[in-house]
């Protein structure tokens, strides 16, 4: 996500630090590249000239600062208009005292709608909820069905449709079963439909004025560009909605529908979708989107993801004492459910965009685990002992060179080195430390 933004910016940024003095002239002259730069991204024409336009006055104002370069005092005012531009940080979901609070997901055909309610069905799960699945989506005979499989991965309940024709009832009595079994959320998967169908979009309004929704979301492909603006203001005029999910946030590269719609439409974005996982959900923090628009990277959200999918337990007893080839097999196989190297790379600050673009062999951590899984179980606790005989038999046990052995062991090593300063730390909240290092 904003690739192409992060790249035009780094350039502009990097050619601004060439400059003695930020004079008007060349305030103007960089201010015509961003601009440039946001409507390649398909930032809205009106949100761009609009968002320029409070740089340029800050930037008069500040032109003279002895104590920034020209880049860094550009970069603080765009870092200070973006997050302003994106709004406030995302709030939870409303909870209702009393009943199950209502959730009913509203947008175009193909936008990811079931696929979003499974994700945050299991975001709430994981929380100690108790939530129903309601699949409103009568039109598509594969909703329903994608909607239960997605209730089973989540580990929530469904609501079978089958005795229903129409979605008006279906919601009306699925509340009330809600109701009735004590559920914490109820969300009401709807059709997609046109916003320009007008049969559809009174259904839909009747399903809302049923439902009586504490949240009305409208889930938007990312990919979608400037047209995700004007969906969002056809359905608001229908419906009052309360927020945007954006989904497959992780393959589009601009970025300007992001930027676009909550000064078009007044909707804060409350969540994006970031893969195919149910779990791939994430909550929207402008201050984060803006340090990965500028390059600097999103350490927070890689060092959450890293607590949420590798136990707290097996980084505490790891010290370069016990540090072996088993635990660093274990290891390998936990950096797989934290996300591809790629990802983890886009996240952290400083990284160069020739390293960040060098698509890494994912591949390699199983040819790495494959190589551990042929040595035996002392050669796993003494590496020390595998020497010219051993390396070629694991080779061949694994199916890979002998040079990758010896690759593995030289990472061994280095690793066991970082693993022993790691330990060494005071601070007994290890990801705390990680996180602590990254700010530094």
């Amino acid at each position: 996500m904003f690739e192409s933004l992060t790249n035009r910016l780094s350039g502009i940024f990097t050619n601004l630090r060439q400059k003695g003095l930020l004079s008007e002239e060349n305030i103007d002259i960089v201010l015509r590249e961003i601009r440039m730069a946001f409507l390649e991204a398909d930032v809205n024409f009106n949100v761009a000239k609009k968002f320029i336009g409070k740089v340029r006055e800050k930037l008069i104002g500040v032109s003279k600062a002895a104590h920034l370069d020209p880049s860094q005092q550009v970069i603080k005012v765009v870092k200070e208009e973006l997050i302003d531009l994106m709004g406030v940080k995302s709030i939870p979901f409303k909870r209702v005292e009393f009943g199950p609070s209502i959730l009913l997901l509203v947008g175009l055909q193909g936008s990811g709608k079931t696929t979003t309610a499974g994700k945050i069905a299991r975001s709430f799960k994981d929380k100690g909820m108790r939530v129903l699945l309601v699949p409103a989506d009568l039109t598509r005979p594969a909703a329903t069905k994608q909607l239960e499989v997605l209730s089973k991965q989540a580990e929530v309940d469904f609501f079978d449709p089958v005795d229903y024709k129409s979605p008006v009832p279906l919601v009306k009595n699925a509340i009330e079963d809600a109701k009735s079994g004590h559920y914490d959320y109820c969300i009401i998967d709807s059709s997609g439909r046109l916003s320009d169908d007008d049969n559809l979009m009174k259904e839909l309004q009747e399903i809302h004025e049923v439902s009586k929704p504490d949240e009305s979301i409208l889930v938007v492909d990312s990919m979608a560009g400037q047209d995700a603006v004007s969906v969002g203001e056809s359905f608001s005029e229908r419906i009052e909605l309360t927020g945007v999910i954006f989904t497959k946030f992780d393959g589009d590269t601009r970025g300007g529908a992001v930027l676009s719609i909550r000064s078009v439409t007044d909707l804060p974005v409350r969540f994006v979708g970031v893969g195919e996982k149910i779990a791939d959900l994430e909550e929207f923090d402008p201050e984060r989107m803006t340090s990965r628009i500028l390059g600097m990277g999103d350490v927070l959200s890689l060092i959450e993801k890293a607590e949420a999918s590798i136990p707290i337990e097996n980084v505490e007893m790891v010290s370069d004492n016990t540090f072996d080839l088993e635990i660093m097999k274990e290891q390998l196989m936990q950096m797989k459910k934290v996300g591809s190297i790629n990802d983890m790379l886009s996240s952290l600050p400083g990284v160069p965009t020739k390293i960040k673009d060098a698509n890494f062999d994912e591949k390699q951590i199983f040819r790495n685990i494959a190589i551990i899984e042929s040595m035996t179980t002392k050669e796993k606790k003494f590496p020390e002992i595998i020497k010219g005989s051993r390396r070629k038999r694991i080779a061949n046990g694994s199916g890979v060179l002998v040079q990758d052995v010896n690759r593995l062991l030289k990472q061994f090593i280095q690793t066991k080195k970082i693993m022993g300063k790691f330990s060494k730390t005071k601070n007994k909240d290890k990801l705390g430390f990680v996180n602590k290092m990254f700010k530094s």
